[in-house]
């Protein structure tokens, strides 16, 4: 029954069931009722509840629970939980797993642990390109790009090959570290040495990495001759960078772009208007101030518009 439940998404009636067995479940009752609640996505901290039942049942959790746990305890940001867990994986002869190694190094990284993350990575005896771009990404997350970059060259020199998800750790890295030169070389070698195809989000964070150095025609290059399409994320990142630089040329291509792609998007408008009014551009602030309302768009609850006779600021 459970399982029919699982399939037709009724996860509530899952459980039900799994509380109501007159035996005591399986380890393999218990996964299915985990595994819906991850996919589900609703009351996830359910699952390491579940969890922890059927270990107070007696069950022995398997390589699979802590498979389906380990990103729900990321979600959560729960590092008691990820440690919970990393323990039972050790008392229990199941650290072996580079899925498990790798699971675990992302969550302690985005849990606030860098220790935690080093010290799994380093206990991991094979280390395939899931665990070594899962340890960059947790570097480059915490802003440290040139620890991140110097593992990556380590990885090479262990011949792993890279693939798109450490193509995206290393241009992290690079943003990270203020290096835009690195990040232009390393795409150079991952696309062309390596083979790895860039996408959409690789191209958005080349350009976000050139428009934090403040390198936003470069960055502009980059977003006319991309080969795939051009997303919101891209031209996002190049009216962040223009708002930073006071560069009001390229804002309005970019906020033009991001209007046709997201027209219901109100921080785009709101971010142009703000550039306008710290260039002391008060009229082309207004118009987009109207250009907004006559769209029937709001700010976000968390911000206000306010005008003042001599400027204009969404704060």
């Amino acid at each position: 029954m459970i399982s029919v439940y699982v399939r037709s998404g009724d996860v509530s009636a899952a459980a039900q069931v799994l509380g109501e067995m007159d035996v005591t479940p399986t380890a393999s009752c218990f996964n299915s009722v985990i595994a819906a609640v991850v996919e589900s996505g609703e009351r996830t901290a359910r699952a390491v509840e579940l969890y922890r039942r059927m270990q107070g049942m007696g069950v022995k959790p398997s390589l699979i629970t802590l498979l389906a746990l380990v990103p729900v305890c990321t979600a959560l940001g729960a590092l008691s939980s990820v440690r919970e867990v990393h323990g039972f994986a050790v008392r229990h002869g199941m650290f072996s797993s580079c899925h498990l190694g790798s699971s675990l190094v992302e969550a302690y990284g985005r849990c606030g642990s860098l220790v935690g993350a080093q010290r799994v990575f380093d206990l991991v005896n094979e280390r395939d390109v899931v665990v070594w771009s899962s340890m960059v990404s947790a570097y480059a997350f915490h802003g440290h790009g040139d620890v991140a970059m110097s593992l990556f060259r380590r990885m090479e020199l262990e011949k792993v090959r890279p693939d798109g998800i450490m193509f995206l750790a290393v241009l992290k890295a690079c943003g990270h570290a203020g290096r835009a030169d690195d990040a232009l070389k390393y795409f150079d070698v991952l696309t062309k040495t390596y083979g790895v195809e860039a996408c959409g989000d690789h191209y958005s964070c080349l350009v976000d990495v050139l428009g934090r150095a403040g390198r936003l025609h470069q960055a502009y290059d980059v977003i006319r001759t991309m080969p795939v399409r051009v997303t919101a994320k891209a031209w996002g990142a190049l009216l962040a960078a223009c708002r930073k630089y006071g560069e009001v040329g390229l804002a309005e291509v970019a906020a033009r772009a991001l209007f046709e792609i997201e027209p219901e998007n109100a921080g785009n408008f709101i971010s142009l208007a703000n550039i306008y009014s710290g260039l002391g551009m008060h009229e082309e602030a207004q118009r987009v101030r109207r250009d907004m309302e006559q769209r029937g768009l709001q700010s976000s609850p968390g911000s206000s518009w306010t005008i003042h006779r001599k400027s204009s600021e969404l704060v």
